[in-house]
């Protein structure tokens, strides 16, 4: 099934009747076998690009990295943009789409989104996209990894998260949110690791003389952003023997440190007696260490 989005826009569906055709696409082996691992290339208000691979597979889930930077910081992982078997995308915000346009002008890797992502993208990226776009809520693959999304309270168009299931365990993808109701943490419940939204020092953000009292709302707001107590809440909620590691992301450079956001999560985790699950703070100048399922 084929629908012309735009001129410049190859856009297909992908929902689970089609997910044998969509599956062919990572069925390519590596040299050498690797355990499923994943990395965040980087965080923070300025991009956000993040990085996960199996044997089969290799996709990055937003690409808000200059394509330079993708590039090299791949490249300190031994991969390539060259290697990628698509680009899982969590909402059109530029600090989660600014690489596309470097990207694909040169690779022809699929671009995986919504429909209201894709038409989005029509007016942000002058640049020949192979979409692959799917209904929010279904299920999908790519080679050897099974995608679930779902929607999550964002001031964007149909913004998701995502539970990525892959053979050695799976990671969840919650970023840009500003609030985890039950429903969505009832969707990655049960993930080995979770990249999670800790975006803002409440008192630091309060005291901030630079933003207006509106946009701070706005920030505070069930649409906005999660402060590192929300982050640290849900972290707790999700706690149940499963979870090993944490990755706390999208740190705002003015309200918020990557001290306070781990002190503030270690201290929540450690007050439930909870000291089984590694806390990671991603930052916008360097990629983590890379997590192994």
């Amino acid at each position: 099934m084929t629908n012309s989005c735009h001129l410049l826009f190859s856009c297909s569906i992908v929902n689970n009747f089609f997910a044998p055709r969509i599956a062919a696409l990572g069925q390519a082996h590596y040299a050498a076998p690797v355990p499923t691992r994943f990395t965040v290339l980087g965080s923070g208000s300025g991009g956000n690009a993040s990085f996960i691979e199996t044997d089969q597979t290799r996709l990055l889930v937003d690409a808000g990295l200059s394509g330079r930077q993708i590039r090299l910081r791949l490249g300190q992982l031994g991969r390539s943009p060259e290697t990628l078997d698509g680009i899982l995308l969590t909402h059109e915000h530029t600090d989660h789409t600014q690489g596309l346009k470097a990207l694909c002008k040169k690779l022809d890797v699929p671009v995986y989104c919504n429909r209201l992502t894709a038409d989005e993208l029509r007016f942000r990226v002058e640049t020949p996209l192979d979409i692959r776009q799917f209904i929010t809520g279904e299920p999908f693959e790519i080679g050897d990894m099974q995608i679930e999304n779902f929607s999550v309270p964002h001031d964007a168009q149909d913004p998701v998260g995502f539970h990525i299931r892959t053979p050695d365990g799976s990671v969840g993808i919650l970023t840009d949110l500003g609030q985890t109701t039950r429903l969505v943490l009832e969707r990655v419940r049960g993930a080995n690791a979770l990249f999670i939204e800790a975006n803002y020092d409440l008192n630091r953000l309060q005291e901030d003389t630079r933003r207006p009292w509106a946009i701070k709302q706005r920030i505070m707001s069930r649409h906005g952003h999660l402060s590192n107590g929300d982050a640290a809440e849900a972290i707790e909620t999700l706690a149940n023997g499963t979870l090993r590691n944490v990755v706390l992301g999208h740190l705002s450079s003015d309200c918020n440190t990557p001290e306070i956001a781990r002190n503030r999560v270690a201290e929540a985790l450690g007050q439930a007696g909870i000291n089984d699950i590694g806390i990671t703070v991603s930052t916008q100048g360097e990629p983590t260490e890379t997590i192994t399922l």
